[in-house]
């Protein structure tokens, strides 16, 4: 099994890496709307950096949801979708491959981006610190609960909208506690409450996700 997850994760990144552009779109989104904010609000310092949280969560928010759409779809066009269904693998361990891959494409650029970007609202070392650590716990839930939107949504006509119109409801708590921790460590609160909160989501994400997705493919392939 664990060879079949490592061959899922290898074949989807070098075929994001023969598609870079994808992956540049994502990155390139989240940078420039990110940028945006300090240009139009101004340099008011305080202003920024009580904003900061809020503005790189929902920005990496939008971003994580450009490729969801694109998930499951090139495997359903070409039937590699259909052979994962009948491979004596579990299905769910399939999918858990790719939402990894997927997150390492979309996610994990965005975690590393972030600290850079960051520096742009004022943020200090402890801000920093914590932002990356949220979005290191909250940006792998982005796609693990994206992939059960994918899923629901594989082949129907405008199938992307859907998808946003799915997974959005169930991102709110991510960005609530998410944001909420960058803005109790930058006011000098403790942020081991949102933390756990998100550990606890990215637990929950771990252990159920992947068993809805492959639900939802089955559905959707049949």
């Amino acid at each position: 099994m664990f060879a079949a997850l490592k061959c899922i994760i290898v074949r989807d990144l070098t075929l994001a890496m023969r598609h870079r552009s994808d992956v540049l779109t994502t990155v390139f989104f989240f940078v420039i709307v990110v940028s945006l904010f300090p240009l139009g609000v101004g340099p008011e310092t305080d202003l920024l950096r009580s904003m900061a949280a809020g503005v790189v969560w929902v920005s990496a928010l939008l971003a994580s949801m450009l490729s969801l759409s694109r998930l499951f779809a090139d495997d359903y066009n070409d039937g590699t979708l259909e052979q994962l269904l009948l491979a004596p693998q579990p299905l769910a361990l399939m999918v858990f491959g790719k939402v990894l891959a997927h997150w390492i494409i979309s996610g994990l650029p965005l975690v590393l981006m972030a600290p850079l970007l960051g520096l742009q609202f004022g943020l200090g070392g402890d801000g920093l610190l914590m932002l990356v650590v949220t979005l290191l716990l909250g940006t792998p839930v982005l796609s693990l609960v994206g992939a059960i939107g994918a899923a629901l949504t594989l082949g129907l006509r405008g199938g992307g909208v859907l998808v946003s119109l799915l997974v959005l409801p169930l991102y709110i708590p991510v960005l609530i506690f998410g944001a909420g921790g960058v803005e109790a460590s930058v006011s000098g609160m403790g942020a081991e409450g949102h933390l756990s909160l998100l550990a606890a989501i990215l637990i929950l994400a771990l252990l159920l996700a992947p068993l809805a997705s492959a639900a939802a493919l089955r559905i959707s392939v049949e």
